[in-house]
């Protein structure tokens, strides 16, 4: 079990069986028991967990999503993201412990926190609840995310 803590909180991981974790004057050695290839594809994935917890711990993990369309936005309250997206009753998101959202302007959605598999899920999560169309383009996109457009139908001729 390994656990990393931080100014901004902890968090803790369990090891798998083949993979060494070894801490000397600060830095973190992770080795493997043998070459098979079980053991080395562990030893990428915990090396890549342990490097992201000790991030996450020091500096935290942000998404940015963006709100596109007439009339839809957000708001926060509480524990529950209230989402206005197109649907006949507000869509309220729960938003899970150790998450902090804040909301800009209305449409901007900022998701945060030290656990970056927690933050990527809600942020996905939260997008799922209307992903863009390929028509106008509604709905929640991250922020930066090229929407492929279509063409409409043609009338006439």
């Amino acid at each position: 079990m390994i656990m990393v803590e931080g100014p901004k909180g902890k968090l803790s991981l369990e090891v798998p069986k083949g993979i060494d974790v070894i801490l000397s004057d600060r830095t973190v050695e992770v080795k493997r028991a043998s070459d098979g290839r079980i053991e080395r594809s562990y030893h990428g994935l915990v090396r890549t967990l342990v490097a992201n917890m000790v991030k996450g711990v020091s500096s935290g993990f942000a998404k940015s999503l963006e709100i596109s369309g007439v009339g839809y936005r957000a708001e926060v309250g509480g524990n529950t993201l209230k989402l206005i997206i197109g649907f006949s009753a507000p869509v309220e998101y729960p938003i899970p412990e150790g998450i902090q959202i804040k909301v800009d302007k209305l449409v901007n959605i900022a998701v945060s926190g030290i656990d970056k598999q927690l933050v990527g899920r809600v942020a996905a999560e939260i997008r799922s609840l209307k992903k863009p169309e390929p028509y106008k383009g509604k709905g929640i996109k991250y922020a930066g995310e090229q929407i492929r457009r279509k063409v409409g139908k043609s009338v006439g001729a």
